[in-house]
């Protein structure tokens, strides 16, 4: 991979994210460590305390890989993190139909570099983990793709509708097939376009649930990069988990303090992601719907459902598959069950845990060290080239198109073309000057003739002129249609890791394109993070 840079504050990313990256000291009070420091991580690494329950732990996710239909290829991942001093660096995201967007896949490989490098370093079995987020439920963030086109952004989506349950858990429809050729429709046609889209159908079938689909295609692409998946919606895993839901009840209003102070702690100089609530816990009610609970007069609230909280916990005591967390509660869930080193987040994620720091104690943990994903514009060759006719670096394209536009029209416009024109005319009429006397010496009745000769010069050079600003208008108009086509390709809605699909770059490089994307930065220090790449 050619590699080139971009600084992050030259992109849409938050105050809060570029201080993290370049200056964390001023972040300090809300992290558990600097991912930039070794001996941080060191201390981190040292100080992790296995779960009591990682022999059940185990055992609960070889049952949730027999359900996902990924068993078979995750088993010596599953023995790697069965050992007794085996630690984790996990990452996670939601289950976005054919893989979500390409940060996605830039979060798994950055997770996976992590644990290499740290295996070698502590000399401890270390794995890469992808925490599916199996409890979400909100359908419609996950159910398109984008697709850059020559001068347009194109966003194809599943037509079915959520219903309000975990995304997890519903079935993928009939309709797939039409998502899967309009998809199609919009892709060129390449040496690698059946065997995606062959690919693609085997995971993405009627029948099978949202999680399944996506962990069978997660694993596909990485599970031989030694991948493990997890996830939490899921009876033996959720049994694992009572104790972190009861603790998120019974000490609700002490940890919506603990939240709400860090948050206007974080607000005096930054912002806040998430907005607190009473209640870090969702109830799965008998419809499958996942709704938030409430405290109300010291009962618990959600939907029809109105208990005590002594109720609330024997309910959750009985069972446990009827509750769900939060953005907050998932977390810490999350490094409950695992020996987490570092979690790999992007620059939302990174936002959200500077409000949670306070949080973990309550479940007598400390939080992980956040580290921040890579962050990669792929740039196709022909783009590339376009590029290199134009003024612009690749950051600026993160402008709004008109203001390209203008720049690119001012830099035109300053070229002084009346300027050559009226001193080139001006030094003929000051060349005819004695040439016209002398003529008019030998006959008077050839001024008239002489000068009309001038005169000639001067019109045609005034037609040139002409020709030379409708080349100019025609020169501009191709290097505004290239501007607007570099612009779809690299910002067509925000970042390009934000929006596009990791089905178009496979469709025209091939499906080991991600493993080769890793083995670029195999040897790569992963201070890489430090901003944004550009390369392909």
């Amino acid at each position: 991979m050619s590699e080139d840079h971009c600084s992050f504050q030259q992109l849409p990313f938050s105050n809060l994210f570029n201080t993290y990256i370049s200056d964390y000291f001023k972040l300090k009070d809300f992290y558990s460590g600097n991912p930039f420091d070794e001996n941080q991580v060191k201390e981190r690494a040292g100080n992790i305390v296995q779960p009591e329950s990682k022999e059940r732990i185990a055992k609960a996710l070889k049952e949730y890989h027999q359900f996902l239909g990924i068993s078979d290829s995750q088993q010596s991942q599953l023995n790697k993190f069965s050992k007794e001093e085996s630690l984790v660096f996990v990452t996670g995201q939601q289950l976005g139909v054919y893989g979500g967007p390409l940060f996605t896949v830039y979060k798994t490989i950055t997770t996976i570099l992590l644990a290499r490098k740290w295996e070698k370093i502590l000399d401890k079995p270390v794995v890469p983990i992808f925490w599916l987020a199996d409890e979400d439920h909100d359908f419609e963030e996950i159910a398109s793709v984008g697709i850059p086109d020559y001068d347009e952004f194109k966003k194809i989506g599943l037509i079915d509708e959520g219903n309000g349950q975990p995304v997890s858990v519903q079935e993928i429809k009939e309709t797939i097939k039409e998502f899967e050729a309009s998809l199609r429709s919009e892709l060129q046609e390449t040496d690698f376009t059946e065997k995606l889209f062959s690919s693609l159908n085997k995971f993405y079938t009627p029948g099978k649930t949202h999680v399944q689909a996506f962990a069978q295609l997660m694993n596909s692409w990485f599970a031989e990069e030694g991948l493990l998946i997890v996830g939490s919606n899921f009876g033996s895993i959720k049994e694992l988990s009572k104790e972190v839901f009861k603790t998120s009840v019974t000490a609700a209003e002490d940890i919506f303090d603990a939240l709400e102070n860090k948050s206007v702690e974080l607000e005096k100089n930054f912002h806040r992601q998430v907005v607190i609530g009473e209640s870090n816990l969702f109830f799965i009610d008998a419809k499958g719907g996942r709704l938030k609970l409430e405290r109300s007069n010291g009962d618990w609230i959600a939907g029809d459902l109105k208990v005590s909280e002594e109720k609330l916990l024997s309910m959750i005591e009985e069972n446990p598959q009827n509750f769900s967390p939060n953005v907050f509660l998932r977390p810490v869930l999350q490094d409950v069950l695992l020996p987490t080193i570092g979690y790999v987040a992007g620059p939302g994620e990174l936002a959200y845990y500077g409000q949670m720091k306070s949080l973990y104690p309550f479940f007598d943990l400390q939080m992980p060290i956040i580290f921040p994903r890579l962050s990669i514009s792929l740039i196709e060759s022909g783009i590339e080239r376009i590029m290199e006719k134009l003024p612009f670096a690749m950051c600026s394209y993160n402008q709004r198109i008109e203001d390209l536009e203008a720049a690119y029209v001012d830099q035109t416009n300053s070229k002084d073309i009346e300027g050559v024109f009226a001193d080139w005319k001006q030094s003929i009429n000051e060349i005819s000057e004695k040439p016209i006397v002398f003529i008019k010496g030998i006959d008077p009745t050839l001024e008239g003739t002489a000068g009309k000769v001038v005169t000639g010069f001067s019109n045609e050079i005034d037609k040139l002129k002409g020709k030379v600003y409708r080349a100019i208008k025609q020169q501009e108009q191709t290097q505004l249609n290239r501007i607007s086509k570099i612009k779809s390709q690299l910002f067509p809605d925000g970042l390009q890791e934000r929006s596009v699909s990791p089905v178009y770059f496979m469709n025209k490089y091939g499906l080991d394109i991600w493993q080769n994307l890793l083995n670029d930065f195999e040897e790569e220090d992963l201070d890489l993070t430090i901003h944004h790449i550009v390369g392909l």
